[in-house]
């Protein structure tokens, strides 16, 4: 057993509005805050830079990765020397002048103001449910990411991205594990319906089938008038505190993913 002390994550909860100057002070503090505990990982949810209030204001208020909003937080973790995992940033796609269209990405930045990994969400939230009093269309101005991205290896252990509504997809946390994560992280902004259904369950769900730790930052409370989200932030465990031997003997203990059969025998079903 180890002696050396266990590294500390930050698992964060914001209410973003349009308003990404408070937004950003606001996340600020929290990093600020989250280093002074000792964090070396801070965790902040999909859409930290602002919520809008219609299609055309998101877009408006979008930027390039080298836009002021990313510069500032590279200034931030390279000033706390601090990791920083920022689900569901607002990037202006390649073709932004001609088809004003987005990429809902996220982006780790090492200790150093680095980026180091960008993944740009791969499924959109498109969902009609009139008895919920939910009408999302992601797609109509969001462009789906073309891959996954390879695990990033962080203070904290392995770490693979999702965002969100990829929640629902195990077969992306299952790629992100068989290429080595030890944990697997999804900045999010659930709805409140969706969020009281289905929220907890998904992540345990996810945790378990994977045998990875599970880190879930999230957006929480009143955005404007036409939006509210959930929150439920999720850590392993209320101090964020990451301890990978647990991951390595679990595994040695119930080996799932060894007795997988090989990905043909899931893609069909006998008829009897």
């Amino acid at each position: 057993m180890s002696t050396l002390p266990r590294p500390l994550a930050a698992v964060c909860q914001v209410t973003a509005t349009p308003d990404k100057q408070a937004n950003l002070s606001a996340c600020k503090e929290l990093v600020e805050e989250a280093k002074a505990r000792g964090a070396s990982m801070v965790f902040l949810p999909e859409a930290f830079d602002y919520i809008g209030s219609s299609r055309e204001e998101t877009l408006s208020l979008s930027e390039s990765l080298t836009g002021d909003t990313m510069s500032q937080y590279t200034q931030l973790a390279r000033w706390l020397e601090v990791w920083l995992s920022l689900g569901g940033f607002h990037e202006r796609g390649h073709d932004w002048e001609s088809d004003r269209r987005i990429y809902n990405s996220h982006v780790i930045i090492n200790d150093k103001g680095d980026i180091i990994s960008v993944y740009r969400k791969s499924h959109l939230f498109d969902v009609e449910l009139p008895e919920k009093g939910i009408s999302l269309k992601e797609s109509a101005f969001t462009i789906p990411g073309p891959s996954l991205v390879s695990p990033v290896q962080t203070p904290i252990g392995k770490v693979g991205l999702g965002i969100c509504y990829d929640l629902r997809f195990p077969e992306l946390s299952l790629a992100l594990q068989r290429s080595g994560a030890d944990i697997l992280t999804y900045p999010s902004a659930f709805t409140v319906a969706t969020g009281a259904a289905h929220w907890e369950v998904l992540l345990r769900a996810r945790a378990i089938e994977t045998q990875c730790f599970v880190l879930a930052a999230a957006q929480v409370g009143r955005h404007h008038e036409k939006r509210s989200s959930y929150g439920h932030a999720l850590a392993v465990d209320p101090w964020g505190e990451i301890d990978l031997e647990k991951v390595a003997s679990t595994r040695r203990n119930m080996p799932v993913q060894q007795h997988r059969r090989d990905k043909d025998f899931y893609q069909s079903v006998e008829e009897t």
